[in-house]
């Protein structure tokens, strides 16, 4: 990590991500980025969904190969590069056919380095494989959850998920949210961490670097009016007189509540619910 003198008092606790010896470039590859509009916490209606969302810094997007459809052709990472869009570091790959994609990179992977997508790759990290040939006890990240539809979980800096067993037809992992879920063992996903491990130790060190990276003030439920939130209202500081925590809309939030959709199409695959609230 990376602190600095202390010339104000922002710049006292501020502490970030070492990029030198890492990031190799600074430019991207421009036949893979482009504009694009930020959702911004917004859904096809333009209601917010998301609170506290908008604003930031213009980004210009980087487009990440998820699907890897490019099986037993074997792959060369050219540089290493920061992306503005998500928190773990992305590699330009050069394919031997001379086609270039960005990977979502994983822990320790250096410029020059080889990786391969093949059903029986060799278990190193970077290569991307079936999920019924993966070794328990293996580290992964990348995870489809439906075959050949791309990876969807596990993509955070310093993420990885645990292949437990191999069960009939599924492989069955343990996420970093603690759950453990069924995967058809015919889905990929690459073998490794994700990079830039070091992410959730960063510290901001102010309000205005949080408006550029798109986050927006958050006010405390209890310092609202009554007409405004569930603990608003009253005389002076009190506590939120519930049982139980509520969001502004009245869902149940945190404190080890349940808050998961009951009737949600993919119950079925859950072998073991995540642990919430204080206990995890």
């Amino acid at each position: 990590m990376k602190s600095y003198k202390p010339t104000t008092k922002s710049r006292r606790h501020t502490q970030t991500v070492t990029y030198r010896g890492v990031i190799t470039t600074s430019t991207p590859h421009k036949a893979l980025t482009g504009g694009f509009t930020r959702s911004v916490g917004r859904n096809n209606y333009g209601r917010v969904t998301a609170k506290h969302k908008g604003g930031g810094n213009k980004r210009l997007f980087r487009n990440i190969d998820f699907k890897y459809n490019k099986p037993d052709v074997e792959a060369t990472i050219e540089t290493i590069e920061y992306d503005p869009n998500r928190s773990g570091f992305v590699a330009l790959a050069c394919y031997r056919d001379g086609e270039r994609r960005y990977v979502l990179v994983s822990k320790n992977t250096r410029p020059g380095d080889k990786f391969i997508v093949s059903e029986n790759a060799p278990i190193k990290a970077g290569n991307r494989l079936r999920l019924a040939n993966v070794p328990v006890g293996t580290f992964v990240y990348n995870i489809e959850i439906k075959p050949k539809a791309g990876a969807v979980l596990v993509r955070s800096a310093g993420n990885f998920a645990e292949v437990i067993a191999q069960d009939q037809g599924f492989t069955l992992i343990k996420l970093p949210s603690t759950e453990v879920r069924k995967v058809h063992d015919t889905c990929y996903a690459t073998v490794g961490e994700v990079s830039n491990e070091e992410h959730h130790l960063e510290n901001w060190g102010k309000a205005g670097k949080s408006r550029w990276k798109g986050v927006r003030p958050k006010v405390r439920g209890t310092a609202m009016n009554a007409v405004d939130h569930p603990y608003g209202g009253g005389e002076g500081r009190q506590g939120r007189g519930l049982r139980r925590a509520k969001t502004a809309t009245g869902r149940p939030t945190g404190k080890g509540q349940k808050s998961r959709t009951p009737k949600k199409y993919s119950n079925k695959f859950i072998v073991s619910r995540r642990r919430v609230g204080k206990a995890r």
